[in-house]
């Protein structure tokens, strides 16, 4: 029977977050009903939730916001990242009632229903936040409707044999399935590769007003089929998973830095040039994810206020050049995270390759970074330039 109060109106389904270490928190249902699992992760930012939630490199993570209120400007078309929200479940404190903004055209609520995004409100995300900070990502389960009613161990024991982050190729889930093209604007560079690993729409239109044609491909691409197109460059972009589990991407890129061509990666992108190199990886106790990140330019001694969204790192040294293991030459940290001393970028200094671990398009966000795409130009401007002149 579906719960009402004495009016007739509809009380929210019952909803549980389910944490793998037993810890349980009993809300509302928010969103579409069922069963989701994924790894629990917190986001810091107080704004760009729908960024947020179309970002596919949220994809198999199960996002806590920290800011207490969310929905208040609903959905619009403008904003979106990428095709749908990939996050796999949604935890919020206090969804908003009311939409209020002058673009909007559905609320948040509906569009978790429509994309099937199973959800929790009502809950102390605080206390999970402090929570996850303490003891680190963990597996987790939201159950709402009819699966909120299921046995409390019963519920434990789904969570526990779901998948671990550490281990798992996402990359496939969340790239186009075929070449996308969009126009360079302004005067053209030439044509640019982008291994679709979750790439945002920002990103796209960044590169694109730089001068580039961009060309979307397939994460599966050959080194055959990005030669085809006779790029001017190649780039990496964001994505969901554990870098240690995609080989074929790192040799992929191995392939682009031995054909000489200029390479820039952001976010998952930065952990391949690092594996590329001969670098290692590691996964984060709890991962950094939010638009209020400082970040530290070793290079101008500049720090930036910057968008991440990861779990994994580069292990490289902090200070000075060091070789790289696989025969790149010297390679250096570019970038480095104030808060925990985590690599943030790479920069191969005898090959035209450089990677940032943020979001340069920082969509919603700040725009400190915004001047890596114009660096990325310059590079392979120069590096035309010197192609041209031998």
């Amino acid at each position: 029977m579906t719960p009402s109060t004495s009016s007739g109106t509809r009380l929210p389904e019952p909803a549980v977050l389910v944490l793998e270490d037993g810890t349980r928190h009993v809300g509302r249902a928010y969103g579409a009903l069922g069963t989701t699992l994924g790894e629990v992760v917190f986001a810091t930012g107080m704004s760009g939730y729908q960024e947020t939630l179309t970002d596919p490199s949220y994809a198999g993570q199960i996002v806590l916001q920290t800011a207490p209120h969310i929905g208040n400007t609903g959905m619009n078309d403008e904003d979106t990242e990428s095709r749908r929200i990939w996050v796999a479940g949604y935890i919020v404190r206090d969804p908003s009632r009311v939409v209020s903004n002058w673009r909007a055209n559905a609320s948040l609520d509906e569009i978790l229903v429509q994309d099937g995004i199973v959800g929790i409100s009502g809950i102390d995300t605080r206390a999970i936040t402090r929570h996850i900070r303490s003891a680190g990502s963990m597996r987790g389960g939201v159950f709402s409707g009819e699966a909120a009613r299921l046995d409390d161990e019963e519920q434990l024991r789904i969570v526990r044999e779901a998948p671990q982050m550490a281990g798992q190729n996402l990359s496939a889930q969340v790239s186009v399935a075929s070449p996308e093209v969009t126009p360079a604007v302004g005067d053209r560079i030439g044509n640019l590769a982008v291994l679709d690993l979750g790439v945002k729409q920002a990103t796209v239109d960044n590169l694109a007003a730089r001068g580039f044609e961009v060309h979307v491909l397939p994460q599966d691409v050959s080194i055959d089929g990005i030669r085809a197109i006779d790029p001017v460059a190649v780039f990496y972009s964001n994505g969901p998973g554990d870098p240690a589990a995609s080989g074929d991407h790192v040799d992929l890129l191995r392939s682009v830095l031995d054909d000489g061509l200029p390479f820039f990666g952001i976010c998952f992108g930065n952990q391949l040039l690092g594996r590329a190199l001969g670098l290692g990886t590691y996964k984060l106790p709890f991962g950094h994810r939010g638009i209020n990140q400082p970040v530290l330019d070793k290079s101008t001694g500049r720090v930036e206020i910057t968008a991440h969204n990861h779990g994994f790192a580069v292990d490289a040294p902090l200070d000075g050049s060091f070789d790289s293991p696989n025969g790149y030459g010297k390679v250096e940290v570019s970038h480095v995270g104030l808060n925990d001393n985590v690599v943030e970028g790479l920069r191969a200094l005898d090959i035209p390759a450089f990677s940032v671990q943020y979001h340069p398009e920082a969509a919603a966000g700040p725009h400190d970074a915004n001047y890596l795409f114009d660096r990325f130009r310059d590079v392979v401007v120069a590096h035309l330039a010197q192609k041209d002149a031998k």
